[in-house]
């Protein structure tokens, strides 16, 4: 649809964004968005769980997120084999101007994962100022720019100012999130298996509800800060 809004999502790993956003994500889908998820690490030959199996692994990662309503696309490097050098910050540019995205999330980049702090470098640079590493006069920038945080055990000195009430979209963010917690295990998904991940995202999701008085949310911040009506 020509008028149909996209919204980009962008991280490290597979499940970083579904980790992250992804009640941000199924709303926007349910609000008739186009929504990607970008993934950076796309070569998961040098990770353990996935070796003999990575065609298979991205495969499937894409047919999930698929049956949620969300594209997939994924990028070629590999787990801390990247930095922020000029060809990878044109590979990101590139994959942003060919989505072209009206709304963007990124990750916050402060984190004690390496490739995290790598993906939120490439990922500024690349919302903000693709056209220049491309040298593209048409580049589209998004209009709101947002960072997430990747939970406790990874992101550093996150303090978010947008909330987003995602309860409605609560247990169809617990099933992606799961689906592919037991793809990375290799092993049939089991509703009734509540694996780490997904205890981690219940608490941190419930916090956040806390903060803005919803029983789950997810937080943002937004390095553009924009007036908002109060009066409504």
């Amino acid at each position: 649809m020509a008028d149909q809004k996209t919204l980009l999502a962008i991280g490290a790993h597979f499940d970083d964004c579904v980790y992250g956003v992804p009640g941000v994500m199924l709303k926007a889908v349910a609000k008739n968005y186009r929504v990607v998820q970008l993934i950076l690490i796309g070569d998961y030959s040098n990770w353990p769980p996935t070796k003999g199996r990575e065609e298979a692994f991205r495969k499937s990662v894409i047919s999930i997120a698929h049956n949620f309503g969300v594209e997939t696309r994924f990028l070629d490097f590999a787990s801390h084999q990247y930095d922020t050098y000029e060809k990878t910050k044109q590979k990101v540019a590139a994959a942003v101007h060919e989505i072209k995205p009206d709304i963007a999330l990124q990750m916050w980049e402060y984190d004690h994962h390496h490739d995290h702090t790598v993906a939120s470098q490439l990922s500024k640079i690349a919302l903000n100022h693709g056209g220049r590493v491309l040298n593209q006069d048409r580049f589209k920038n998004p209009r709101t720019i947002y960072h997430y945080d990747n939970g406790p055990g990874h992101t550093v000195g996150f303090e978010p100012d947008t909330f987003v009430d995602v309860t409605d979209y609560w247990n169809k963010s617990m099933e992606w999130l799961g689906r592919y917690m037991a793809l990375q295990r290799n092993v049939d998904y089991d509703p009734t298996q509540a694996h780490g991940a997904l205890q981690g995202k219940e608490t941190l999701a419930r916090y956040r509800g806390q903060t803005c008085r919803v029983k789950y949310a997810e937080a943002l911040w937004a390095p553009r800060k924009q007036p908002v009506e109060i009066f409504n």
